[in-house]
């Protein structure tokens, strides 16, 4: 486990905190390391975190060191099965993610911008309590072939190539969720047809792309 995966990982955590999308204690992120996931520790609030508390994970659930992992690794771990093109996993509580979660509502096509996550709507899961193996697997439902979903009455989920591009894509989210609660509360949103949407995948597959295929774009 390098030094600078470390440090990659708790600066992740450090601006994660720094952007309002998590505060605290909640909301935990991952890399993918070989045989398993470096994950951040339970209960430890982010300004009390060091590089050393990280806790290295194996893909059979198996730690070690002093901290226990996150009570969501889990979702971390079955994340990286299903999807092996994805190294880096972000779970926030942050604040316009959780509202729309809490009305148990999708995403819908009310802007372009929602296939950023890799599909014509971004999906909530079901709900399940925190940590359970029930709700990993309602996660990934929801996932399916893309790169992020809401948690009922939870939060969010983002994952990306590098870390950089799972925090990216999460950020998108958020602004995403605050756009739609604004526009419903100015009435219904006029929404994208399926060959908008289709239009809209098709140009983010090839567009802009100086960074990597999994960075948001189009603007």
């Amino acid at each position: 486990m390098t030094a600078s995966l470390r440090r990659e990982l708790l600066d992740a955590c450090r601006e994660l905190d720094d952007r309002g999308l998590n505060r605290g204690t909640s909301g935990n992120c991952s890399v993918r390391v070989d045989g398993g996931l470096l994950i951040t520790p339970s209960g430890i609030p982010t300004r009390d975190l060091s590089a050393d508390a990280l806790v290295p994970m194996a893909d059979d659930g198996t730690w070690v060191g002093d901290e226990a992992p996150s009570s969501e690794w889990r979702i971390h771990r079955d994340a990286y099965r299903h999807r092996p093109d994805l190294d880096a996993v972000v779970h926030t509580h942050s604040t316009h993610a959780v509202a729309v979660a809490c009305l148990r509502r999708d995403i819908p096509p009310f802007h372009y911008m929602v296939a950023t996550a890799g599909g014509d709507i971004i999906r909530c899961a079901d709900y399940a309590l925190f940590g359970t193996e029930e709700l990993s697997r309602n996660a990934l439902a929801a996932l399916g072939d893309r790169r992020a979903c809401l948690l009922a009455n939870h939060g969010m989920l983002a994952l990306g190539a590098t870390m950089p591009a799972a925090i990216a894509l999460a950020i998108e989210i958020e602004a995403l969720c605050e756009q739609y609660l604004v526009a419903c509360s100015a009435g219904e949103p006029v929404l994208l047809d399926d060959t908008q949407m289709a239009e809209a995948l098709e140009r983010f597959a090839t567009y802009g792309r100086p960074t990597g295929p999994e960075e948001p774009h189009g603007r």
